[in-house]
């Protein structure tokens, strides 16, 4: 019965052992069709690597914004790394101690764990896991995110900054807490997309957190600080600015919360237009978030205030 199959009578002995210590009182023959059944319509062997690697190339062919995809190639390395064996063979037990190994806040682990669910959809979607059973990544759920403390500055507190500011940093900060970019999409920001004849900054889908294109206005305040500077290239040439501006604000006293400009700028936008929607396609957030942290935050005094920021050569329009 062993000849067709080239193997000692032994060898099989010992396999057939192991198995059912592995088993216990479940049938081998039963646990083998049910492999088999499970194996039908997907390839088995296939390494997390391999999968990572068809996935990101799949992601760039289709023209996802070179943020996302860096961010994506990140976790998906991270992960690829921590457990580098057959994705068919990855238990939700093992994603969820990845999870856990980093000190993660709920927003970053949820982040993590979206991405390593695209990659198992992709997984399954290509034949490497089977059809019609969910994923190990699909089994574990998102950690419950409380309110998020919005931490803005005072119209007293940025004016303070950019008084002291050297003419180096004011295009961050400027565009930041009058624009509300992100400190990334600032940093991807080329000055040929500000436009202040047209009042407008035009990010496009590359450099856009959420890939796609999104017009954003300038207001009287923000055209006048950028009007004197000289605008060519890139309006942040090295990334060193940002870290130049955190110390010039501890050496005045102030605190940085995170995301401060922007924090700051969607609170004071939104009392100004009265309008999550509109501050919502303005920010690139969702209506939903925008209502739920920023409204109310701030008065329509301190707003005015806010948006009355001008250069000592200018005065303020509103």
């Amino acid at each position: 019965m062993l000849e067709p199959f080239g193997l000692p009578l032994v060898t099989a002995v010992e396999e057939y052992v192991q198995c059912r210590r592995k088993l216990g009182e479940t049938s081998l023959i039963t646990s083998v069709d049910e492999h088999v059944r499970r194996s039908k319509g997907f390839t088995t062997g296939v390494l997390i690597s391999r999968v990572i690697e068809e996935f990101l190339a799949a992601k760039k062919q289709d023209r996802m914004s070179t943020h996302y995809l860096k961010s994506l190639q990140s976790i998906l390395k991270q992960f690829g790394q921590a457990l580098p064996g057959e994705i068919a063979r990855v238990t939700t037990q093992q994603i969820d101690a990845w999870l856990r190994a980093g000190d993660y806040s709920a927003v970053t682990r949820n982040n993590r764990l979206k991405r390593v669910k695209l990659l198992f959809g992709y997984a399954r979607q290509s034949g490497y896991l089977p059809k019609r059973e969910p994923t190990a990544a699909e089994e574990l759920k998102h950690r419950k995110q409380g309110d998020t403390d919005v931490g803005i500055f005072k119209p007293e507190e940025l004016e303070l900054l950019m008084r002291a500011a050297p003419a180096a940093l004011i295009p961050v900060l400027a565009i930041g807490a009058f624009a509300g970019l992100r400190a990334a999409e600032i940093a991807r920001l080329d000055w040929s997309a500000v436009d202040l004849g047209r009042r407008i900054i035009e990010l496009r889908a590359g450099q856009a957190k959420t890939a796609s294109r999104r017009i954003v206005p300038i207001s009287d305040n923000l055209a006048a600080w950028l009007s004197p500077l000289e605008r060519q290239g890139l309006v942040v040439p090295e990334k060193v600015v940002f870290v130049k501006i955190t110390k010039l604000a501890k050496s005045l006293g102030l605190e940085w919360p995170h995301n401060a400009l922007r924090h700051s700028y969607i609170s004071y936008r939104i009392a100004v237009v009265q309008s999550a929607a509109q501050v919502a396609l303005e920010a690139g957030n969702s209506p939903t978030i925008i209502f739920k942290h920023y409204r109310e935050l701030v008065t329509k005094e301190a707003a005015a205030q806010w948006f009355g920021i001008m250069p000592k050569t200018c005065t303020s329009t509103l």
